[in-house]
């Protein structure tokens, strides 16, 4: 992590758990990585090395292997978009031609029956993607999880306008892309599809679900960068361009690496913190569904987090990065004010009373709600 820049152990309130496919994912995504060629080969051999097949099964402990064997080989698919068109490729620094790859990509992943891109190994990749999406999805993920891939390379785009430029946002900005850029979003359709039902509208579609959505995205997005700081600065810091929350806090704020490590935790502590308060609000309130969806993103939060952790892809061996190994228990701070990014202060009125999830309908907890969805 450079001199004195040490990760200190992460709050964490939501317990480890792993599907027992996690081997098998690891072995089945590295031949299907290998079967449709997806990147250069020094990528695709790097990306089989990093266990994204264990990081899927710690998102869906509990989940229908097929569909942990999905996820898997689409978040190295996802990595084979990011790492090889936008930050190592030429089109990195060309958002105009990269939103054209990316638009032609997405019309394969609205219609895979489409004659495009007949020999690229991704579009190949993703019509297998998409085939199975509509195997153990219905119809209305399928579309959502289009409408998110969206969002996703609408985002990339972006990024690779400051690449471009070399130009580092304001945090207000960054917050808002990286709800997207993190490709966080584009999971959440398989969530559901991962134990076989469809959260319906009127729930998902509340402000306070989507925000509940939004809060896990910003942890997982802020923890990836925390925790992959080393790997981003040594690979790219000399002579690239790297985006990354501390960087946009030791730009704008004129932090020093350590100052913007603990901003940059304690920004995740208080988000972390609104979290469990809402989700046990939403949990002791809603369907069975729901509280399955709050449970799924509880463990996307986590996954994400021991995966970070272990995976060589953020501890790289070869100059070993400073890694906490084991996770806290209480945060490091645990205020309750909104944090000062108008893209997100927003979630803090969400319990206030007589806002869109008022706390005053009742108290629960969590386990309480589990046993509920299990009776």
């Amino acid at each position: 992590m450079g001199p004195g820049l040490r990760v200190p152990p992460l709050f964490s309130p939501i317990p480890p758990a792993i599907h027992p496919c996690h081997a098998r994912a690891d072995v089945q995504t590295a031949a299907w990585a290998e079967t449709f060629r997806i990147g250069s080969d020094e990528l695709r051999g790097r990306l089989v090395s990093q266990s994204i097949g264990t990081f899927a099964a710690r998102i869906l402990p509990e989940g229908r292997e097929e569909v942990v064997s999905l996820l898997a080989d689409f978040v190295l698919w996802l990595f084979g978009v990011d790492d090889g068109h936008c930050e190592e490729g030429a089109l990195g620094r060309r958002p105009g031609d990269l939103a054209g790859e990316l638009h032609r990509l997405l019309r394969v992943a609205q219609n895979p029956e489409a004659p495009l891109l007949l020999d690229d190994p991704l579009a190949a990749g993703l019509r297998d993607l998409r085939l199975r999406i509509d195997r153990y999805g219905t119809p209305g993920q399928a579309a959502r999880w289009v409408d998110a891939l969206r969002e996703y390379f609408f985002s990339v785009v972006w990024e690779a306008s400051h690449r471009r430029a070399g130009t580092v946002p304001d945090l207000n900005d960054y917050t808002l892309m990286r709800l997207y850029d993190g490709a966080t979003s584009v999971v959440l359709p398989l969530l559901e599809m991962g134990h076989g039902y469809e959260l319906q509208p009127h729930e998902r579609d509340r402000t306070a679900v989507r925000a509940a959505a939004e809060m896990a995205s910003y942890v997982i997005t802020w923890d990836n960068d925390i925790l992959s700081y080393h790997k981003e600065r040594k690979e790219r810091g000399a002579t690239g361009y790297y985006l990354n929350v501390l960087r946009v806090l030791q730009h704008h704020e004129g932090l020093t690496p350590q100052q913007a490590l603990r901003a940059a935790i304690s920004q995740r502590d208080r988000v972390t913190c609104l979290y469990l308060r809402l989700t046990r609000h939403l949990a002791a309130h809603g369907s069975p569904q729901l509280r399955q969806y709050l449970r799924t993103l509880d463990s996307f939060i986590r996954g994400a987090q021991d995966w970070g952790v272990s995976s060589v892809r953020y501890t790289t061996p070869d100059d070993p990065a400073s890694m906490p190994a084991t996770f806290r228990d209480t945060p490091a701070d645990d205020s309750g004010e909104p944090l000062d990014t108008p893209a997100v202060s927003w979630w803090w009125n969400l319990l206030a009373p007589g806002g869109p999830a008022d706390a005053t309908a009742g108290p629960s907890s969590r386990d309480a709600a589990r046993k509920t969805s299990q009776s």
